[in-house]
C-alpha cells in the first residue's frame, strides 16, 4: 500500500530524482571516517545541523507552554519544569543544546579556518558561515531572558550595557534590544519575537545558502 501511495505521489511531483540526487552524492573519502579517522574532523558541519534540528523541535514544543509576558513567563516555565509531563527532559535538550550548537559551530568555524577551507573559491560561504554564527548567537542571547528570572534579567541587563558600548550606534543598539529604556515588558516580548521569528527565518535563509553552495562548490579537501 506504501508503495501504491509513493508511486501515485512520485507521478505527479517526479520525488525519486530529488531523493536520488541526495542519496547518490558521492562523499569524498578524506571525508569519510570508515577511511581516515581524522575525517571525524569534518563532521561538525553535520552535527551542528543536527543539534539546530532538535533545538527548532524542542523549541517548538515548548511555545505551545510559554507565555511572553512579564506576569506569567516565569510561571509558565515553571510549569513547563516542574509539572508538564517530559517537559524537563524538552526544555533541558533545549536548554543544554543551545550550548551544543554554539560548540560544535565553534568547532566546524575552526576546522573551516585551518583546513584554509574559506579559501577561493569559497571565500562567500565563509562569510555566510560568520553570518550564521551570529544568528546563533544572537538566538542564544535572545533565549537566554525568556525564563524572566534573577539571572535572566541581569544577563540581560550587562549584555544590553555591552552592545550599548559600541562606538557611535551603541545607544541605538540598546534601544532597539530593549524596546526603550529599561529592560521590562517590551524587552521580553521583543526578544520573544527575535527568538522565535525574525532570528530562525534568517538562519533558515542562511543555511539555505550554505548547503546550496557545499553542493556546487563540494567539500574542500585536506591541507
Amino acid at each position: 500500500m506504501l508503495r501504491a501511495i509513493y508511486d501515485w505521489v512520485d507521478e505527479r511531483l517526479d520525488l525519486t530524482p530529488i531523493w536520488r540526487d541526495v542519496a547518490d552524492h558521492e562523499v569524498p573519502e578524506h571525508v569519510n571516517p570508515a577511511h581516515h579517522f581524522s575525517a571525524f574532523i569534518y563532521c561538525f558541519g553535520g552535527l551542528t545541523f543536527f543539534v539546530v534540528v532538535i533545538q527548532i523541535l524542542s523549541g517548538m514544543f515548548l511555545a505551545l507552554y510559554y507565555v511572553p509576558d512579564i506576569v506569567n513567563a516565569h510561571a509558565s516555565v515553571n510549569y513547563l519544569q516542574n509539572e508538564l509531563a517530559m517537559g524537563a527532559i524538552v526544555r533541558g535538550m533545549h536548554h543544554w543544546g543551545a550550548s551544543v550548537a554554539i560548540v560544535m559551530l565553534f568547532l566546524h568555524t575552526l576546522r573551516v579556518f585551518f583546513t584554509g577551507s574559506y579559501k577561493n573559491p569559497r571565500e562567500f560561504n565563509w562569510i555566510v558561515g560568520l553570518l550564521i554564527f551570529a544568528v546563533m548567537i544572537g538566538l542564544g542571547f535572545t533565549g537566554y531572558l525568556l525564563p524572566w528570572d534573577n539571572k535572566a534579567y541581569f544577563a540581560t541587563k550587562v549584555g544590553v550595557e555591552i552592545a550599548a558600548s559600541v562606538p557611535f550606534i551603541g545607544k541605538y543598539i540598546a534601544i532597539f534590544l530593549q524596546g526603550g529604556d529599561i529592560v521590562g515588558a517590551v524587552t521580553l516580548e521583543r526578544f520573544f519575537a527575535l527568538h522565535v521569528f525574525f532570528l530562525p527565518a534568517a538562519l533558515f535563509m542562511l543555511l539555505g545558502v550554505h548547503f546550496i553552495l557545499i553542493r556546487r562548490q563540494g567539500i574542500s579537501g585536506p591541507l
